[in-house]
């Protein structure tokens, strides 16, 4: 799912080339992924664009008449822009939708069977309210409204961060990166957490979002991004499983709970210590190994007898 860094980038492109333009049409190719029918999505037809923000995940326009299209992406959406509006096909098996601007056409897509990504339009401040989940924005609040935040409820560390509720933008990604860069086990209680660790939390959140905006920013360069995805080659233990952790050398462990899986290093953030996987260490049972050393040596050819 693209997360803060990428939808950052994305809406960074789109003010470029939308903003006081005219958005002329919307072309819907799935009809499930428009969620709205009051007002219909024709009311945006014609329409001047005159903001276009991040709002959590959501990619929002701000259209003169006091509309607002609200864009998620969710896991497998993702944005195409075109210049040339009369070559600007949407692509038959993965394409939902296009936005004809007068500068040129977005097309969304989605790959993959489950068709999940959405498109809103809301009337009014009242209406785009209904999109706003409350997580706090990082990167544009200090410490104290950051521990607020985090130690409101108990959760894990891992869970925290992706709450929307809590966070805003942070998701199954960016939560391995920064709990990697802070040391910290994903499993962590909130409720636990000492007063260092909190700061040292924050500034983790705050510095590994920060880089990733301008990451994706310099890569992206004058063109618009062609290439968002969850699993980045300089990442250095989200979707890494297997792989030597870049400050240690340690193999990357995971945890896979329903659809998603926390990666963490065990030297850098457990002591050590394996997380229990539940499907493998209810199957393994005693023979799950406890600490990352455990491991090694089950790996480590036998001598024969």
């Amino acid at each position: 799912m693209p997360e803060l860094p990428s939808v950052t980038v994305y809406v960074e492109h789109l003010r470029r080339r939308t903003v006081d333009r005219t958005l002329q049409k919307v072309r819907i190719a799935n009809p499930f992924v428009l969620r709205s029918v009051d007002p219909p999505i024709s009311a945006a037809h014609g329409r001047r664009v005159q903001a276009v923000h991040r709002l959590g995940k959501r990619i929002v326009f701000t259209l003169s008449g006091d509309l607002y299209l609200v864009i998620h992406l969710m896991v497998a959406g993702r944005l195409r822009w075109h210049d040339d509006s009369a070559a600007a096909k949407i692509p038959r098996k993965v394409g939902l939708a296009g936005f004809e601007f007068d500068s040129g056409t977005l097309v969304l897509t989605e790959a993959g069977s489950k068709r999940r990504a959405s498109v809103h339009l809301a009337a009014g401040s009242e209406g785009l309210a209904e999109h706003e989940r409350g997580g706090l924005e990082i990167l544009d609040a200090d410490a104290a409204a950051f521990r607020e935040a985090l130690l409101r409820e108990n959760h894990t560390l891992k869970r925290a961060l992706a709450d929307p509720r809590l966070f805003s933008g942070v998701g199954n990604a960016f939560s391995d990166e920064i709990l990697h860069r802070a040391g910290l086990s994903p499993l962590q209680l909130t409720a636990r957490m000492a007063g260092e660790q909190v700061d040292t939390l924050h500034a983790a959140c705050v510095a590994v979002l920060t880089e990733w905006v301008d990451l994706l920013r310099a890569e992206s360069g004058g063109n618009f991004p062609k290439k968002v995805t969850a699993f980045h080659p300089k990442m250095a233990v989200h979707g890494k499983y297997g792989q030597p952790c870049p400050a240690c050398g340690t193999p990357v462990q995971r945890i896979v709970y329903a659809a998603n899986e926390s990666n963490y290093c065990p030297r850098c953030q457990t002591g050590g210590k394996l997380l229990a996987d539940r499907a493998l260490s209810r199957l393994l049972k005693s023979d799950w190994p406890r600490s990352v050393d455990e491991l090694e040596d089950l790996r480590k050819p036998r001598s024969e007898d």
